[in-house]
């Protein structure tokens, strides 16, 4: 399971909420500062890093890396034998295991603790850099996609722009399908870096 992603899907919820009664999808502004799609894609992106960098930092500063890849080091192991034994039907091997659920629940229970503890400190700051920064600097749409990236049945998590909203007059995708949000691109951005911003600050939960 790749936890990297699982937090940074986490931590871009909050993007697709509502906080300022605009509607879903609208963070972005009709006269942005930075203008035209190759200049705001960069930017975009930019900012991913840079943001990157601050979770990061203030990841490091917080989580006690060697700790955390021990108790995750051992959870994994006991899971991967569990699932082993039940597979094989050795019930005596389950039994023993068993014994150490309470244990491993707990462990589980610190790991999260020690991974959502820096998302509070980075909430705040997000926040006001999305809703307060972002929308001025850069237009609802920043980047262009070849294909529908809406893969997730229903409208919460919509990437792209669809068909049916590039031909409505006066919606922000109008003429526009396929355009990414600006905050879907952030997301992806992210995505991208992030992986390698973790190794390079030895904050990744990758165990390998």
């Amino acid at each position: 399971m790749d936890f990297n992603f699982i937090l940074l899907f986490i931590d871009s919820i909050h993007l697709q909420l509502d906080f300022l009664g605009q509607g879903s999808h609208t963070l972005g502004s009709d006269d942005p500062i930075v203008k035209g799609l190759i200049l705001g894609m960069f930017a975009v992106a930019g900012f991913g890093i840079l943001l990157n960098l601050f979770n990061a930092a203030v990841r490091k500063k917080m989580v006690d890396q060697v700790k955390l890849k021990r108790i995750m080091k051992e959870t994994r192991g006991w899971q991967k034998e569990r699932m082993a034994a039940m597979r094989a039907k050795d019930q005596a091997k389950i039994n023993e295991l068993g014994k150490k659920s309470a244990y491993m629940n707990k462990m589980s229970m610190e790991m999260m603790q020690m991974n959502m503890r820096p998302m509070l400190i980075t909430f705040v700051p997000l926040i006001l850099i999305f809703y307060l920064v972002l929308p001025q600097l850069f237009a609802y749409t920043v980047a262009l996609s070849p294909i529908s990236l809406n893969v997730i049945p229903g409208d919460f998590f919509q990437l792209t722009c669809t068909a049916a909203q590039a031909l409505e007059e006066g919606h922000v995708c109008f003429g526009k399908e396929n355009a990414l949000y600006l905050w879907a691109w952030y997301f992806l951005s992210s995505i991208s870096f992030s992986g390698i911003i973790m190794k390079l600050t030895k904050t990744s939960m990758d165990l390998g």
